[in-house]
């Protein structure tokens, strides 16, 4: 395992305001290091890996000796974290009880997670990972945007977690979002030695991180930490009115794009006219956000500018799969709503086609630093949609979830919110138009590998492990989508 990499991050209040409580020595040349206690680590490792499990595999997960799993085979937790925080640095340094067992029958494959770590100025989550009867410590499977409150961090798999879980399309794929969050808080005991537990030491900011409005402040061991922040905004946002700005962050679906570039159609996928993809094939964000917003009646209608093109199937200068996206749609009223488009399908275009039925984690709305933020919202493909896409996947399919960040005023820092895909299905911002290749996709969406139709099964998301049993239908399924789209380009000519 190489050397890990140190660097200083700023972390959430919440992690100081433990580490002063827990503060019971005089100090010391050691007192940078504070023990910590009560943590837990929330992580679903990638939401497609679990549904490949559970679905194409038929397999398992059991969370045992202190971890569970969420209902409807959501993320799992890891208890009782202990560790240190660096006073110093503002890092932490925690180990969580608990082991996953994952198993197929049908796919041959069986492993354990146990002894999770995760290591803030590292920036990373470790492991033990035993397969094929041997255990290997300390496997890095993630790297992690640690942020101040640590909460839906977005996370990036490793070259070893695309060797643990089957798949070398999940290297620098992104994971789910990693939650670590003090659930057990320890109170001091005073001694005849021991001073009172001191404020909580200001966290070292980052440029990209706006500070708490509660942050605490300084600790008085800190002689250069500065006053309390206050709040940036003096008065809170209207409750509803204009949009002033905002993104789009979308995938489509991560096993589209895998199929687009990859070896049946080698075609390519173009951002445009606002719009931009993540590195390696990943997910699209549309900018630009116009429409009105009321966080009372939580509702949200936002039009976004930008274009995505996939094209594949090239034969003699034509194309038989060329589809275009544009004017992008999303509405949300009691979080539900709907996602629409206008498509361009071989040369033939229809406007406002709703593409998918959204549902949101919760109906509120909510603007903070003015600045309203949904992520990981359900969109289901609907009727029309389906026909958009060629009938390749049927009605009620899982596309990626889609995240919304929305700028309520002109001065509103977007960089504050999280919206787009997040780990689950893609980036939220800046990245590369994605061209042809061969290679899978590197983000992930909501059920991508399962019940998708017969381009599903092509998409990059299913783990090696699958192949074996899936390539013939693979194959054939493939054979008879260039079948049908190059009997469409011949109607079109």
């Amino acid at each position: 395992m190489p050397a890990r990499r140190r660097r200083t991050l700023s972390l959430a209040a919440a992690v100081a305001t433990a580490a002063a409580l827990g503060a019971t020595a005089a100090p010391s040349a050691s007192a940078a290091e504070v023990p910590l206690t009560g943590y837990e680590l929330t992580w679903g490792i990638k939401e497609t890996y679990r549904s490949y499990v559970t679905g194409m595999a038929q397999g398992t997960f059991t969370a045992a000796d202190g971890a569970t799993q969420a209902e409807d085979n959501g993320p799992f937790t890891f208890t009782e974290g202990t560790g240190t925080y660096d006073s110093t640095a503002h890092t932490v340094d925690l180990g969580f009880k608990g082991s996953l067992h994952i198993e197929s029958a049908p796919h041959r494959f069986e492993l354990s997670l146990s002894d999770v770590k995760f290591d803030s100025a590292a920036a990373e989550i470790t492991a033990d990972v035993t397969a094929d009867g041997a255990t290997r410590d300390d496997v890095p499977l993630a790297t992690v945007t640690v942020t101040r409150a640590m909460k839906d961090m977005a996370t990036t798999l490793t070259k070893e977690a695309a060797e643990v879980f089957g798949s070398a399309s999940y290297e620098g794929a992104a994971g789910d979002p990693l939650t670590v969050l003090q659930k057990t808080k320890p109170t001091p005991t005073p001694t005849t030695t021991t001073p009172p537990a001191s404020p909580t030491p200001k966290p070292t900011a980052t440029p990209t991180t706006t500070p708490s409005t509660t942050s605490p402040t300084a600790s008085p061991t800190s002689p250069t930490a500065s006053p309390t922040p206050t709040t940036s905004r003096t008065a809170a946002p209207a409750a509803k009115g204009a949009i002033a700005d905002g993104t789009l962050g979308w995938g489509v679906k991560q096993s589209f794009r895998a199929y687009v570039v990859g070896p049946v159609a080698k075609g390519e996928v173009t951002a445009s006219d606002g719009a931009t993809q993540a590195a390696g094939n990943g997910a699209f964000t549309f900018t630009g956000a116009t429409g009105t917003y009321d966080t009372d009646a939580d509702t949200l209608k936002a039009g976004f500018k930008g274009a995505v093109n996939f094209k594949g199937h090239e034969e003699n200068g034509k194309y038989g799969l060329d589809l275009t996206l544009t004017d992008l749609k999303a509405t949300l009223t009691d979080g539900t709503g709907e996602l629409s488009a206008d498509v361009t399908s071989l040369g033939e275009s229809s406007q406002d086609v709703v593409l998918a039925e959204l549902k949101a984690k919760s109906p509120d709305l909510t603007a903070k630093n003015d600045v309203i933020t949904v992520n990981d919202v359900t969109a289901t493909l609907t009727e029309a949609g389906a026909k958009a896409f060629g009938d390749f996947y049927p009605a009620g399919t899982a596309l990626d979830p889609v995240g919304l960040s929305i700028a309520v005023s002109d001065d509103a820092d977007l960089a504050t919110g999280t919206g787009g895909t997040n780990g689950s299905g893609g980036s939220t911002g800046s990245g590369t138009t994605g061209g042809s290749g061969t290679t899978g996709s590197t983000t992930g969406g909501v059920g991508s590998t399962i019940g998708g139709g017969s381009l599903a099964t092509t998409g990059s998301d299913v783990p090696v492990a699958a192949l074996g049993t899936a390539a013939g239908a693979a194959v054939a399924a493939g054979a008879g989508i260039v079948l049908a789209l190059r009997r469409r380009s011949t109607m079109v000519e």
